[in-house]
């Protein structure tokens, strides 16, 4: 028999257990949780030490509450910035709330200056006051104040104030030596802004093009001289749009007298597009944002405004029903119809909506467009309304052993299906020129309109050629 040291438990591999490529496993969530319920430290660390920083704080947001803030506090230091800045809003501002301020702004120090404004700006300005007044670097405070003082959603809130910025004289060599010599470098960068005495940017120099020239070249000689400068006020969908267009790795951010105060670069604009998608979904949900982490409460407290809304489109249609009481009473079929015709206008006008908003936010909807667009969703809308007329008055004649009641449906269909294709791009069109975001109201209104429509339509044509 042989001696030696005691035999560990294998640690569960990355990417093994079905999980493909992600780093986190079935296998390692059921090891960490062991691991918290024995309190053991040494174990926990050894588990989650190799992890890449979004499955740690993909793992720490699938915790249960108690769990989690006994992981943070026995992970200490491994829990550091880049973990932070990865999970989602709600979890991050309950595990800020657990940790010392002096903790927070230790780990924050490490992080370029938008990964740092993303981990604190939700919290209240007291909160960040602490924590910008306990961060070691001067510099690191003042840039971080800066970004906050932006708008949200802005360039100004998106960018990082770490980048390269080098005048048109300096020569290749000396700006080698610079990077080498330097150790104050952004973590990640792309290109090195080439600026004039007044320190705005007059164009790129990207490193492969710096790598591939002889040291005597001046930087002037080789820079690239189109830019796409972006105001520091601009929306940040705005940007996602610019990068999208014209694909862009990275972008000068520049200040309102027009000097270089920032770097835009594609990682951040890929957090955007997913945020903007996100919201634009939420907002066509009548959710307000994402809640999954939320305490039941507050998610039913964000989700009523819209629910109570939806109540009063709903009461409106109602009434337009309860006009037609009678002709209901008369004829029972119709109360057993008239949803299909409400149902199919709504669905039809939703894909509709769909691609308005998305069109919108791409820009692929102008004012130059929208005469255009519009005459082919009506056209859509009457080509698929006579399709489904022929289909449900079919139905509903054989049903019935109705004739007129089928061509009363085939008629309701066409008018609400055509109603549904034109008010599904019309209504967006006009909240976007209301200046008023068409993911935020225009589900509810559409909703409105092809239940009344439908409703009016189905019920007033039989009134007039049933009874």
């Amino acid at each position: 028999m042989t001696s030696g040291a005691p035999k560990r438990e294998a640690l569960p591999e990355a990417g093994s257990d079905e999980g493909g490529l992600y780093g986190l496993t079935p296998a390692l969530l059921r090891a960490v949780r062991d691991a918290l319920d024995r309190d053991d430290e040494t174990r926990l660390r050894e588990l989650i030490a190799p992890l890449h920083a979004a499955d740690l704080a993909d793992l720490i947001e699938r915790l249960r509450g108690e769990e989690r803030r006994h992981l943070v506090a026995l992970a200490g230091s491994l829990v550091g910035g880049e973990v932070l800045a990865f999970i989602e809003d709600d979890v991050r501002e309950a595990i800020i709330r657990q940790l010392d301020t002096r903790d927070v702004a230790a780990a924050i120090s490490d992080l370029d200056t938008d990964d740092a404004v993303a981990v604190i700006e939700d919290l209240d300005p007291p909160q960040q006051r602490e924590i910008l007044d306990a961060l070691p670097d001067a510099a690191d405070r003042h840039g971080v104040a800066e970004s906050l003082n932006y708008p949200e959603n802005t360039a100004g809130r998106l960018m990082q104030r770490e980048f390269i910025s080098l005048p048109a004289f300096w020569t290749v060599g000396q700006t080698i030596d610079f990077m080498r010599e330097s150790d104050d470098l952004p973590h990640d960068f792309y290109e090195i802004f080439v600026v004039n005495p007044r320190q705005e940017p007059i164009g790129t120099v990207p490193l492969n093009s710096l790598l591939r020239t002889r040291r005597p070249i001046r930087l002037r000689d080789i820079m690239q001289e189109e830019l796409h400068v972006i105001p520091a006020d601009t929306d940040q969908e705005e940007v996602g749009f610019v990068f999208d267009q014209y694909d862009l790795i990275s972008a000068p951010v520049v200040g309102a007298s027009g000097r270089l105060i920032g770097v835009i670069t594609v990682d951040d604009v890929l957090d955007v597009a997913r945020e903007e998608a996100e919201e634009d979904i939420f907002r066509l949900s009548g959710v307000p944002e994402a809640d999954i982490y939320r305490a039941a409460l507050q998610t039913a407290g964000g989700r009523f405004v819209w629910l109570l809304v939806n109540l009063g489109t709903a009461i409106l249609a109602s009434f337009v029903i309860y006009q037609f009481e009678g002709t209901i009473e008369q004829m029972v079929a119709l109360a057993v119809l008239m949803p299909i015709v409400a149902s199919m206008g709504g669905n039809a006008g939703t894909q509709t909506l769909t691609v308005a908003v998305r069109a919108i936010a791409t820009k692929d909807l102008t004012v130059g467009t929208i005469r255009r667009v519009l005459g082919k969703e009506t056209i859509v809308g009457l080509l698929n309304g006579v399709v489904f007329a022929v289909l449900t008055g079919g139905v509903a004649a054989a049903w019935y052993e109705d004739p007129a009641l089928g061509y009363v449906v085939g008629g309701a269909m066409i008018i609400n299906m055509l109603v549904a294709g034109s008010f599904g791009l019309i209504i967006p069109v006009v909240l976007w020129r209301l200046r008023i975001d068409p993911a935020t109201a225009a589900g509810v209104l559409l909703t409105t309109v092809t239940d009344v429509i439908g409703f009016l339509a189905f019920l007033g044509l039989a009134g007039m050629f049933l009874l």
